[in-house]
């Protein structure tokens, strides 16, 4: 089966270069994830994320939650795998979107004051991995040799 729209989704030529950038942005975006849906690593879980979301305005706070943190969690697990890393890559970077506009964004660039600098940088890093894909160390790269074969 050879799919167009699939082979430009999955195929890449950004070589290993991608899996050094996806590797660590993909587990720091896990953990937040994790922090968000399960309470991991000192995170507050749904209720509490939810609690907070709706407390700044974002309402239903439970349901925001949710979303963000599967956003970050499962687009995370799959940026770290090279598994659909396009896809994956712009809901996150929607995902840091929504956090630069709706949390960061009033308290300036620097993160020592709750600013916008670490979700910018993530963002761009997403940005990155949505043009370039997940190179040639991915699941996406497996895949993509499979559906032209």
């Amino acid at each position: 089966m050879n799919s167009p729209l699939l082979n430009k989704l999955l195929s890449s030529k950004a070589g290993v270069a991608s899996f050094i950038l996806r590797a660590p942005i993909g587990l720091i975006l896990a953990a937040h994830g994790a922090q968000k849906l399960f309470s991991w690593f000192g995170g507050y879980g749904l209720e509490g994320t939810g609690q907070w979301m709706a407390s700044i305005g974002m309402t239903p706070g439970y349901l925001m939650a949710l979303l963000a943190g599967s956003a970050e969690f499962f687009g995370g697990l799959a940026l770290l795998l090279g598994l659909l890393t396009r896809p994956a890559a712009v809901v996150a970077a929607f995902t840091m979107v929504v956090a630069i506009l709706s949390v960061h964004i009033s308290n300036g660039l620097f993160m020592a004051n709750n600013g916008y600098e670490y979700a910018l940088t993530l963002l761009v890093a997403l940005i990155v991995l949505a043009v370039q894909g997940g190179g040639s160390f991915s699941l996406d790269n497996v895949l993509s040799k499979k559906l032209n074969n």
